[in-house]
């Protein structure tokens, strides 16, 4: 059924960062719960993972690289640093696309965590060189699980598109 519509960028491309930039925004929102504030995971690293295991393309990761700079900007953080951890997240991932191929959705779920590893680790780190201080390793965990509860959509996408384009297969 996917192979007959088609892929079109707008469908695979912009209609998921739309929804990206709505949830991000949503989560934003202050909400505080026993006195804890909700973590904010990292909606565009779904995407990260899927547009590089759904197929080879030259716009993905400019979108990534667009998501991720424009969450610099809404939380506040140095400007690039999301956007590279994200392109390092689409790096992971395409590199191991090849490995990827055909597994089960166990096998995905292992390397979409450790796409996100790999991202929060990194970020981690870019901000130790940036600040000089360690960010809390709490608040980076809780970020972390909630990143990896987002996975369903990510396969989802996968399911949607991967076979969508002919030449790829």
């Amino acid at each position: 059924m996917s192979a007959m519509r088609g892929l079109q960028p707008w469908r695979w491309l912009g209609v998921p960062m739309l929804q990206v930039l709505v949830a991000t925004i949503l989560f934003g929102i202050p909400i505080r719960v026993f006195d804890l504030q909700v973590p904010q995971p990292v909606f565009p690293m779904a995407l990260a993972f899927a547009w590089a295991v759904i197929r080879p393309s030259v716009l993905a990761p400019f979108a990534v690289l667009i998501l991720g700079l424009f969450l610099d900007i809404f939380w506040g953080g140095p400007l690039g640093l999301w956007a590279l951890c994200l392109l390092i997240a689409y790096g992971v991932a395409f590199a191991g696309r090849s490995m990827m191929a055909g597994q089960g959705r166990l096998i995905l779920c292992g390397w979409y965590g450790l796409a996100t590893a790999t991202a929060m680790v990194a970020g981690y780190l870019f901000v130790l060189l940036d600040a000089r201080s360690a960010p809390g390793p709490i608040p980076l965990a809780w970020q972390f699980v909630a990143t990896i509860i987002l996975y369903p959509y990510s396969q989802r996408l996968i399911d949607l598109f991967e076979d969508a384009d002919v030449r790829f297969r």
